[in-house]
Order: C-alpha cells, then structure tokens, then sequence
C-alpha cells in the first residue's frame, strides 16, 4: 500500500511497498503524488505477473533505441545509418502502442523510397534487435516478434529478402587489362597490381588486406593473424591465423623489407575500391569489384586440390553453405579434377 507524508517544506512523499518493492518520491501536490504512487502499484503487479515492467508513459521508440546506442556497440557507418532512420521513421510512435500497423507503414514508406527487400529486412532485424534489448536489458514488456513477423510479411508482399548470389570473376583476360594498366599508370599511388594479386593468393576481403599488422605475421610458421575477421554471430574479437601460401607470402616477404612495423599494406580500403572500380571503368569492364576476386580465389583454391576445410580456413567461412557461394565450379573443373587423380579423360573406357 502507498502511503503519503505531508513536510515540513509542504511537500508531499509518497512510498510505496508493494511484492518486495520499495520506492519514494516526493511532489509539490497530494494529487500528483497519489498519480505516481499508483502508476508504481500497478508496475509491480505486472512484474509479479510477467516478470517484465510495463512501458512507462511518455516512453517513446526514440527513448529505446537512444537507450540502446548508449548501452550496446553501434558497429560501422552501415548500423549507425540505419539506427539514424529507425529513429527518424519510428521515434516519435509512444513505445507501448508500437504495432504491426506501424511497421506495414514503415515497409510501405521505405519501398517507395527506392529500398529493396534486403534492405528493409536488414532493417528490421535491427529495430527487433533493439526491441530484445529493451525486453531482456531494461526488464520491459515489448513485442519482441513484432519485427519478425513484419519480416515475415514481406515474403507475403512477394518482396526478395535474400540478395541474390553473384557469380561474376575476372577472366584472364580482364586481370591481364588491369595489371597492364596499373602497370603503366605512373599516376597511381596505391600498388592495386599488388594488392590484386595477394587478393588472388589468399581470398581476403580487401578491409581484411588493409588491416594485416606486420607484427601479426609469422615468419617462421608463414602465417598471419586477421583480427575481427567477419562473422555473423562475432562481431570482435574474432581473430583467425591463417596460412599464407607461396604467392602470398612472397609479396609479404618483399613488403616486409621496406618496413617493420604498422600495417602490411597501409592504404585505405574504400580508397582499394575506388582505384579498382575507376580502373574497371576506364577499361570499360562491366560489372566487376574487387571483391569479386575473392570469388575467384576461393574457386582456384578449390581447383588446386585443397579441402573444403582447407579452404575455409583461408577464406574464413564457418560452413559449407556460407563457403559454396563463392565457388563456382564447372563440369569442366570436375573432369580436370579427375584427369589431375586418376589420368582418366571423361569417356575412357
């Protein structure tokens, strides 16, 4: 029960104690005093009965995902973007009326934008992310499945949430176009030729190339360290030592005698994209990215005769489904194969 203590100021100090629960607070008037104590009586009969605090008034989805940026890492540009249009689209609703009605319109307003389905699945992952946190960190009685059925949905709206799987490599005769044009660029500072080839050896991402420590690499072992190396499950602290074969470790050979200590290739990632998207430009090869060669390197990687564990290990990826989308192998690579085995051409007797 709530009682109320008149001071000496003239102020009014309710407490309450109720189920184990003991708060106080004091007010210039009785009224709003007796307001505030019976918001608290009904708050912990709700806990007694859900284990989670109802959503206190005034409480808005700005509030939660502000609460959540402060608490939880807010990862690269990609998330902090997509935590500034969650609040601009979604901040202003009351936080204990969010609905389903309220995501339809979301969906609704972000297809006419010009997003795609993955787009707005990946958003929606996020804001569900934020709902967990408040339910299971601040102990409040929130939707959590709100957002994955709104998910949900777009499969029923006949929107793609699964981008769709490339399958593009450089050919031959593409890598040959854009070494020569490295090669006789004078103008280009960042050694793209370089840094292709050791993407070519090791099936790297190009943030991954960039960010190799010479103080990681082993030289006795011929291997190095990636740290934090993606994944979907670890976002730190996923270091991984991995082998670097011959034509990778002679190009960190020679860069390892022009320094020792800092980063491997000191050069900036999105500044390795740009050079190699402008570079594709001018010689006019049509849809190619850098990260496309890793495509290529894990396929080659394959066609050498290593393992799929073998692979993963250099390439990173923790199944067979997350590896196989960047192999594509041919039934001429299957008849090569054999041949390599056995010497059995496809048709011998």
């Amino acid at each position: 029960m709530a009682t109320f203590t008149k001071l000496p100021s003239g102020k009014w100090r309710a407490q309450v104690r109720r189920q184990g629960m003991y708060r106080n607070e004091t007010f210039t008037r009785k009224r709003d005093a007796e307001s505030w104590a019976k918001q608290v009586e009904i708050q912990a009969e709700h806990i007694v009965a859900s284990g989670y605090q109802p959503v206190p008034e005034g409480y808005s989805v700005a509030d939660l995902i502000d609460g959540y940026a402060l608490e939880c890492n807010m990862g690269g540009r990609t998330k902090q973007a997509t935590h500034a249009m969650l609040r601009r689209e979604l901040g202003n609703i009351p936080l204990k009326r969010i609905n389903s009605i309220h995501l339809r319109d979301f969906i609704d307003k972000r297809l006419a934008a010009g997003a795609g389905g993955v787009t707005i699945a990946a958003d929606l992952s996020f804001f569900g992310a934020i709902l967990k946190w408040g339910k299971h960190s601040r102990r409040m009685d929130l939707p959590t499945d709100l957002a994955l059925n709104a998910r949900r949905d777009l499969t029923a709206r006949n929107v793609r949430t699964r981008s769709k799987e490339r399958d593009r490599e450089p050919t031959p005769a593409e890598l040959e176009q854009l070494f020569a044009h490295w090669r006789d660029n004078n103008r280009q500072k960042i050694p793209m030729a370089t840094l292709c080839a050791f993407a070519l050896a090791t099936s790297m991402r190009q943030d991954e190339i960039c960010s190799i420590n010479i103080e990681d690499v082993d030289v006795a072992k011929r291997t190095v360290i990636i740290r934090d190396r993606k994944d979907p499950k670890n976002k730190e602290g996923n270091h991984q030592t991995v082998p670097l074969l011959p034509a990778a470790w002679a190009i960190v050979e020679s860069a390892l005698q022009l320094r020792k200590v800092g980063r491997v290739f000191p050069y900036q990632a999105s500044s390795v994209s740009t050079a190699f998207t402008r570079a594709c430009t001018k010689l006019k090869i049509v849809d190619l990215r850098f990260h496309d060669l890793r495509h290529k390197a894990t396929t080659d990687l394959f066609s050498v005769g290593l393992t799929i564990p073998q692979v993963a290990l250099l390439t990173g990826h923790k199944t067979w489904t997350q590896l196989k989308r960047y192999t594509h192998t041919k039934p001429a690579d299957v008849h090569a194969a054999l041949l390599a085995l056995t010497g059995t051409k496809p048709g011998a007797a």
